[in-house]
């Protein structure tokens, strides 16, 4: 009788465990690997979950196991190597090893569905269509409509889904327009098609061309032998901070990594910040590559990201690009992995399973020998320290590309000031030169909707959320009060609900009131504003730059959408409304976020051969962060302010992470935290200290009250021993079950 096996199984659930099960009776024990995706009874219900081992022994009964009932995949969805990331990440970060692991996975895997691609249809309008006119179409209405759908999605292709939310029997009316030549029909298994003709490289400078080779010659080519297409040994590791101003080019630099990674018939992982940097980026590289590119991020239907997900794995796809999650994509022959905006805190999961995809992006090109090269005019503090302490490469890029200098730094002093909507009278004056010259400018407010409180004039009623510590946020466009933290949503009351005054007031400016006070002072000027509100329709975004780029808009408002990686040649001013917003904020890295913004910000201004300029409109504007980035730049704030880290004892020179719990009554969160701090402290750790519990600066969010609990060591080993020891005991607490709580590993948000 031959050995007893065992199949060790993460299953999607909040448990911190993975789970034993019995191979099905008829399959070939031969044929089962780590990475095969299982159907298996758990509970009363089946789930979908991963094998990660197979052995000899367990520590429960085999009487006691059930069989899986399937096994999905003939060969592991989830490679070795990724697999072994994604355990570490669940013990590191402290996440359940079945979410880490379905996280990873596209949304079509998780429910079970094969691991095939399949091509989706899809629908855009043909040149013919783009340049008809809807008039034609006038005894057709739902012609006409779906053809207003489309020509307002243009470039982008629309799929049934996206049809079948706006229209009833929209079928027939589409099929007329495939006829009428105006709408063709299109084909997604998932990739970019490439370009029959590419563009040339640009002439790179000696810095640019320094950074490439650097890099390259951990590819396992150098320059010389990628030029004469020989294929040289297998790559190693090094990490690189690619640190170059705004404009410098770093955009160029990977490309040119990337030609030569492809010409050893390897891939190129390159994660970006934002959907909204993924079209452009991805046109970029289309032009210069003829190759298919894959694309991944939550923008696209789930069709889409599965079969761009199994392209890569494939080797399919010489490029792949996509947000956070896009790390997780399996990787026939990886080649080099680039970061770009490396500082940007949305390669941080800040819900659900928290990992920071930039920190496992380094851990995987170092487990996978390949370079990874981190992108940024404003590194992060714990880059720079990394570099300081010879664990990076420093590339510096110290030029703009384009030769043209960097833009001057101007304060306006809001004080004492008459202001129309925000704008000061010289913000207004520096405006109309810049128009008067046919060239655009950008005004930058991180703030979206009209305005951020209503008020009543008579009795001093404010717009407060009633399920959150905050206030309602006014839309003017569809006169709608939001809240920006919980999504709570009403209609605009004609009267204040205390005294029945109409005197209502809109307090504040949003980024819809700049638009507005724009477009009274300047009622001959195309604007375009760009925020969550105006880009959520398919295809806004790219419509929107389309038309900056042509030329159409010359006044630009946006929040850091519009701030983050874009270049746009002709915008001469850049104007930050409110710099204030970040200079007194409670987290402790409110103001190296603030200094980023701002450097970014300003960076829009002249990258072509117009001169730029840049002002900044506050009410502090002898703030030393304001003086110290102003005077000597972000390389001498950024080292100010790891001093002051380090003097502190503050991240990146302490370890920390962040216990919460929250409830629907003010004392459980408490509770159950000062519970966890006394099971904390008997452990008797002394290298970690422990900071509240203490209420959330926002305490009640979304109906519950939140509370939290600071753990800090010197050095991360401490603070994982002691997070080992304790998180298996809160999971065994009667009061951690009247709570939500989690644990968030290097948390970038205190608050």
């Amino acid at each position: 009788m031959s050995a007893p096996v065992f199949l060790r199984i993460a299953v999607p659930s909040p448990l911190r465990r993975s789970f034993d099960y019995l191979p099905p009776k008829t399959v070939n024990i031969d044929t089962l690997r780590p990475g095969q995706r299982v159907r298996i009874p758990f509970g009363r219900q089946e789930q979908i979950g991963v094998i990660l081992a197979i052995t000899p022994e367990s520590n429960i009964a085999p009487r006691r196991l059930r069989h899986v009932k399937a096994i999905l995949d003939e060969t592991p969805v989830l490679p070795e190597e990724l697999l072994g990331l994604l355990q570490w990440a669940s013990d590191y970060y402290h996440q359940p090893i079945g979410e880490m692991l379905a996280n990873a996975l596209p949304v079509l895997l998780r429910k079970g569905q094969p691991a095939q691609a399949k091509a989706e249809v899809r629908w855009q309008l043909t040149e013919s269509g783009h340049t008809s006119s809807v008039d034609t179409l006038k005894r057709a209405p739902k012609q006409a409509a779906l053809f207003g759908q489309l020509h307002e999605a243009h470039p982008a292709a629309l799929s049934a889904l996206d049809f079948a939310g706006q229209h009833t029997n929209w079928r027939a009316p589409l099929r007329a327009l495939v006829e009428r030549g105006w709408v063709e029909e299109i084909l997604l298994y998932g990739l970019s098609t490439p370009n029959e003709t590419t563009e040339q490289p640009l002439q790179v400078n000696a810095e640019q061309q320094a950074a490439i080779e650097a890099v390259t010659a951990h590819t396992g080519v150098s320059c010389t032998d990628a030029g004469k297409g020989r294929k040289q040994g297998s790559g190693s590791f090094g990490c690189f901070l690619l640190d170059g101003v705004t404009g410098s080019g770093k955009t160029e630099v990977y490309l040119g990594i990337i030609a030569q990674v492809l010409q050893q018939g390897k891939q190129a992982l390159i994660l970006v910040p934002e959907i909204s940097l993924t079209p452009q980026t991805v046109e970029r590289f289309q032009r210069r590559f003829a190759c298919p590119i894959a694309v991944l991020h939550s923008g696209l239907s789930d069709r889409e990201r599965l079969d761009a997900w199994l392209s890569a794995g494939k080797d399919e796809a010489g490029i792949v690009i996509g947000t956070r999650s896009a790390l997780f994509t399996p990787l026939a022959r990886p080649g080099v992995i680039i970061i770009d905006e490396e500082h940007d805190t949305s390669f941080k999961q800040q819900d659900g399973v928290r990992y920071h995809a930039r920190d496992l992006a380094i851990l995987r090109a170092q487990r996978l020998q390949i370079p990874i090269v981190l992108g940024s005019a404003t590194p992060s503090l714990e880059s720079l320290l990394n570099v300081e302490q010879g664990r990076y490469r420093a590339l510096k890029l110290s030029a703009r590309a384009t030769g043209a200098a960097l833009p001057p730094i101007q304060t306006i002093d809001l004080r004492s000031q008459p202001l129309k909507e925000g704008l000061s009278k010289t913000l207004i004056d520096t405006l109309h030169r810049h128009l008067a010259r046919g060239e655009q400018a950008l005004l930058f407010l991180n703030r979206r909707g009209y305005a951020p409180t209503l008020c009543c004039h008579d009795c001093g009623w404010l717009a407060d959320c009633p399920r959150c510590d905050a206030r309602l946020t006014f839309h003017a466009g569809k006169q709608r009060l939001r809240c920006h933290h919980c999504g709570t949503e009403q209609g605009l009351m004609p009267s204040c609900p205390d005294c029945g005054s109409t005197a209502l007031r809109a307090l504040g400016q949003g980024t819809e009131r700049i638009e507005e006070a724009l477009a009274e002072l300047f009622p001959e000027v195309g604007i375009v504003r760009i925020d969550r509100d105006s880009t959520r329709r398919k295809g806004a975004m790219q419509a929107m730059l389309d038309s900056i780029h042509r030329g159409e808009k010359q006044l630009l408002v946006g929040t850091q959408m519009l701030a983050k990686g874009h270049h746009f040649p002709d915008v001469t001013l850049v104007a930050i409304l409110d710099a204030d917003q970040g200079l007194f904020g409670a987290d402790f890295r409110a103001s190296e976020r603030m200094a980023q913004l701002i450097i970014q910000v300003a960076g829009r201004a002249g990258r072509e051969d117009k001169p730029g300029q840049v002002l900044i409109q506050t009410y502090h504007p002898e703030h030393p962060l304001l003086r110290s980035l102003l005077t000597e730049g972000y390389t001498a704030f950024a080292e100010q302010a790891l001093r002051e880290r380090s003097e502190a004892e503050l991240p990146p020179y302490t370890a920390m992470a962040m216990l919460r719990a929250e409830a629907t009554n003010r004392d459980s969160p408490q509770r159950f935290l000062r519970i966890a701090y006394e099971l904390a402290h008997k452990l008797g750790i002394e290298q970690v200290e422990l900071l509240g519990p203490l209420p959330s600066p926002m305490e009640r969010r979304a109906g519950r009250f939140r509370a939290q609990l600071l753990l800090q060591a010197p050095q991360r080993g401490p603070l994982q021993q002691l997070l080992r020891a304790l998180l298996p005991k809160l999971d065994e607490l009667a009061e951690g079950r009247k709570v939500r709580w989690s644990i968030d590993v290097d948390p970038t948000d205190t608050l």
